[in-house]
């Protein structure tokens, strides 16, 4: 272990291990290590048994649950987007040919106390029971112009400077109701609170464009894909990819103590009493918990049920977006729900969460609006955890720290946060030009 590296990647999570992947594929010299025994971190997935150690205290399941190994829960799970910016980084490090994906059925929202399928083109707004017949043609006009703007063609602006013009601006133009505004707002371009309504416009119209794009990628009911196996499998693959450009992976080292030199610039970590030294660090807030300050928490349920969720067209995996407004919350709640068809549970048995940014310190009553729309559960488990920012400089101390996962149930958020240290740690973009093609194989 005492050797250099470029850099040292302290914890397994999603962050840690596609940044570890992008670095390698660069021609970075690579350490990766977890204190853990097992892949992922926060975001780990769990078996039957896991599952019960963790949150009921003992290893001894009821039988009527089904096979152990048949298990493979998400602790944070999330969607992808079948055209989103995680696929693009996935199938820029070739990481793609160690998973398969399968497209997820149904994208659903909760508005005025039901559940209603999302309407992503002009087609689809036409039938959706969501609003009446008027705001169906306007909504269609709008949807039309979404799908016809080019950022480079002024012709489809129809006048507007979209860097310019607020979202709530262009929507006023289109003359959509609030009840409207808010389903696109948050089901279609995903946005988890109402401040976008007062920002630029143009991010609000790319936010819906990668929507429909995705959805019509695929032919499904939603523009989501997931890997078969849930998303324990992407920290292996990335692991694997390391490997094949000579990075090395070493799991179960307690302790992983970072060394600074005299001017406070990390210059190695310690554990078992060697020392790897290396030129920067990523790890995750929990690496170095001196360096990052609180900022919320994460409030979720996790359920297993033997029936989709009610109102989901039997959707054997969905999305459900609930915005704030409809709950008269801060923050908008969010369901997951995925099954045997992504083989994440024996057949017959659904895996569903809850979760949302907590606004109280009592998990069960806030997240009821939510668990009310799942109907009869086998067996549910509630479970807080904090989020963390990093507060360093790393300009100057050569730290990268990711940000907390957020509540949010798909990944667009955090690929983000993967982006920009990609940035910060090598200054410059990771090329998203990529053949989308490369990660469809196998979503039959």
């Amino acid at each position: 272990m005492d050797e250099e590296y470029d850099v040292i990647v302290l914890g397994t999570g999603l962050k840690e291990c596609i940044l570890s992947g992008l670095l390698s594929v660069d021609g970075l010299k690579v350490l990766h290590m977890d204190r853990n025994d097992y892949y992922g971190g926060e975001s780990t997935s769990l078996n039957l048994v896991q599952l019960w150690k963790r949150f009921r205290g003992s290893d001894k399941p009821p039988a009527h649950l089904g096979s152990n190994r048949d298990y493979n829960v998400d602790m944070i799970p999330k969607f992808m987007m079948a055209n989103g910016t995680l696929v693009r980084v996935l199938i820029h490090t070739d990481v793609t040919k160690y998973l398969s994906f399968k497209a997820v059925d149904g994208s659903f929202v909760f508005n005025k106390g039901k559940v209603h399928k999302v309407p992503a083109t002009d087609m689809e707004a036409l039938k959706s029971p969501l609003m009446g017949l008027f705001e169906k043609r306007r909504a269609r006009k709008f949807f039309i112009y979404v799908q016809d703007y080019n950022e480079t063609d002024p012709r489809t602006h129809e006048g507007l400077d979209l860097t310019r013009v607020t979202t709530r601006e262009l929507i006023s133009k289109y003359g959509l109701d609030d009840n409207t505004v808010d389903f696109i707002g948050h089901a279609l371009a995903l946005h988890r609170d109402d401040r976008y309504l007062d920002e630029p416009a143009v991010d609000t119209v790319k936010r819906m464009k990668l929507y429909a794009e995705s959805l019509a990628r695929f032919q499904g009911g939603s523009p989501y894909i997931y890997p078969l196996y849930g998303l324990g499998e992407l920290p292996q693959a990335f692991a694997r990819l390391s490997a094949v450009y000579g990075g090395t992976y070493m799991l179960n080292k307690p302790e992983c103590k970072v060394e600074f030199n005299e001017v406070g610039q990390v210059c190695g970590v310690t554990s078992e009493g060697e020392t790897a030294k290396c030129k920067k660090v990523v790890c995750d807030p929990s690496y170095l918990p001196n360096k990052v300050r609180k900022i919320g928490k994460v409030a979720r349920a996790i359920a297993i049920m033997s029936h989709p969720i009610p109102n989901t067209s039997d959707s054997q995996s969905v999305q459900v977006i609930l915005p704030q407004k409809q709950l008269g919350r801060k923050s908008d709640m969010y369901l997951f729900c995925c099954s045997y068809s992504h083989n994440v549970a024996p057949r017959g048995k659904f895996i569903a969460f809850v979760s949302t940014e907590a606004e109280t310190d009592h998990p069960e009553t806030e997240l009821k609006p939510g668990i009310d729309l799942l109907g009869p559960v086998d067996e549910i488990f509630f479970d807080t955890y904090d989020r963390f920012v990093p507060v360093n400089e790393p300009s100057l101390d050569n730290c990268f720290i990711s940000t907390s996962y957020d509540a949010t149930t798909h990944f667009e958020s955090t690929v983000t946060d993967v982006l920009a240290m990609y940035k910060m740690i090598t200054g410059k973009d990771v090329d998203l030009s990529v053949d989308l093609s490369a990660a469809s194989a196998a979503e039959e």
